[in-house]
């Protein structure tokens, strides 16, 4: 079993950044694809980053390339999701994701363990 526990959502101001870390336990972290998703209100769950154990192969939705970065610290078993330039539209709760995969994926139904999700919120 892994247990994720993410933090470091809140509000800001459209334009702000917030890091977003993402801690587990369970596991031997190295074995991990770690992933992040969010969702909006009223709308399906997406993909927003993910990255490979070594921390070499990382994959971004469309909309996140260039504001966003996932980086992992395996000293911590963290995962991080740096989120520059914020939009209102990036509001909703932000979910980390992990499985035992060799790549990372940007389907949720390739990870078995979640965490219990942190709000962000973008005031315009």
């Amino acid at each position: 079993q892994v247990q994720l526990v993410e933090s470091g959502g809140g509000l800001v101001q459209a334009g702000g950044s917030l890091r977003l870390s993402c801690a587990a336990s369970g596991r031997t972290f190295s074995s991990l694809v770690m992933g992040w998703f969010r969702q909006a209100p009223g709308k399906e769950r997406e993909f927003a980053a993910a990255v490979n154990w070594k921390g070499v192969v990382t994959d971004y939705a469309d909309f996140m390339k260039g504001r966003f970065t996932i980086f992992r610290d395996s000293a911590k078993n963290t995962v991080y999701l740096q989120m520059n330039s914020l939009k209102p539209e990036d509001t909703g709760v932000y979910y980390c994701a992990a499985d035992q995969r060799p790549l990372p994926s940007m389907w949720s139904r390739d990870y078995a363990y979640w965490g219990q999700g942190t709000q962000v919120t973008v005031s315009s």
